[in-house]
């Protein structure tokens, strides 16, 4: 089996309401955690993983880019004017065509914005990483397609039809758990923050060292404490119990959380404090390009 190198890429960061991220937890609770600006609003990453094993690399989410026009970046909190992500790839020596594949864990505009060029008033929305397999879960795709009116918003509406229209859309059948042609991934599923959460385990050789991108399952260290979920959540309670099984398997076993949305650490293991709350433990600023 190949080596398998893991790497922190910086996306777009972005500042978004913080009762919003904390659902119904107060904000005497959550502002433990972040120090909102006069707007209420906390700041979030939008970081994704570099896996590297043989001839593959393999981007796990996108984060959010500069799609938007530059009227309505202000409105969804994104913060730099520049494609973050692509800055980031060629600091490591990386062209978008260098990707052979994308992962993407759902299509929320915050997880799979940054697939799409920068925002140009007088050029349609096209697709980068022109030489990659795009990979999504079949019930994240079908949820894209046909919203609820409650998450309408999330979505970005051109950007199903060029992923089909791309020929090199590849969807995952729910509950499959590996790919032939990406061995050392593993594959688990969420339907509590939106049908079909698509949480891409990297195995390495043992199983405490493994990585598992928990997407939107758990946004960032805070969220690791489990009645803890955003109000962007389309089920709660659901959430809840994945997370609970998810994160005690990891815990139990040793492995790390990969957080998207954390302004500060990017990777984490977890330990169970006696009264069995779960935190995370051992944190990462910035893997950069580690060994698994």
């Amino acid at each position: 089996m190949d080596e398998i190198f893991l790497t922190a890429v910086a996306g777009n960061s972005q500042r978004l309401d913080g009762g919003a991220m904390f659902g119904n937890a107060p904000k005497a609770l959550w502002t433990r955690f972040f120090v909102p600006d006069v707007e209420n609003r906390i700041s979030l990453a939008c970081r994704a993983l570099l896996v590297e094993s043989g001839d593959r690399k393999i981007l796990l989410e996108t984060g959010i880019g500069v799609f938007f026009a530059p009227e309505l970046r202000s409105r969804f909190g994104v913060v730099e004017e520049d494609h973050v992500l692509l800055r980031s790839l060629r600091e490591l020596g990386l062209q978008p065509d260098d990707i052979t594949d994308v992962i993407l864990s759902h299509l929320h505009f915050d997880h799979a914005g940054g697939l799409l060029a920068p925002y140009s008033a007088n050029e349609p929305r096209r697709l980068l990483f022109s030489k990659a397999r795009y990979v999504v879960s079949q019930s994240a795709l079908a949820r894209a397609e046909h919203p609820h009116v409650r998450d309408r918003a999330s979505f970005i509406p051109e950007l199903q039809g060029l992923l089909r229209d791309s020929g090199r859309l590849q969807v995952l059948a729910d509950g499959v758990e590996r790919d032939p042609s990406l061995p050392g991934l593993r594959f688990h599923y969420s339907s509590g923050h939106t049908p079909g959460l698509l949480l891409t385990e990297v195995q390495g050789p043992s199983p405490d060292r493994a990585v598992v991108f928990a997407g939107d399952l758990v946004p960032g260290t805070a969220w690791v404490h489990l009645p803890m979920t955003m109000g962007y959540d389309r089920y709660p309670e659901l959430l809840i119990d994945e997370k609970t099984a998810l994160l005690s398997e990891l815990c139990d076993r040793g492995a790390y959380l990969f957080y998207t949305h954390d302004p500060k650490v990017a990777m984490s293991r977890l330990r169970r404090e006696p009264s069995g709350r779960l935190q995370a433990d051992a944190s990462e600023e910035s893997p950069v390009r580690r060994r698994l």
